[in-house]
């Protein structure tokens, strides 16, 4: 999950490569959605052992609500710092 400067606007999504895709969504060439929110700050991840997974759980977070988004961050990631670094 991506987070704006401001903390209003919350991206998740699913790649095969993180490093490579948060560089991208912090180069600006992520999709017009992050461009436009400026989505550029790794908050939250998890790693799967197949791709069925991964979309299964993004499904699951994309459903769920703002609060039920920020609970999942902080579980990990209390301070929602960068993790990219």
């Amino acid at each position: 999950m991506m987070i704006n400067r401001n903390k209003t606007v919350i991206y998740t999504g699913v790649t095969n490569d993180l490093k490579r895709r948060a560089q991208e969504h912090k180069d600006q060439k992520g999709g017009s959605f992050t461009k436009k929110y400026k989505i550029n700050r790794l908050v939250y991840y998890e790693s799967f052992g197949s791709i069925y997974d991964a979309i299964a759980a993004e499904k699951k977070i994309k459903a769920g609500s703002r609060a039920q988004k920020n609970e999942l961050i902080e579980s990990i990631n209390p301070h929602w710092k960068d993790l990219y670094y």
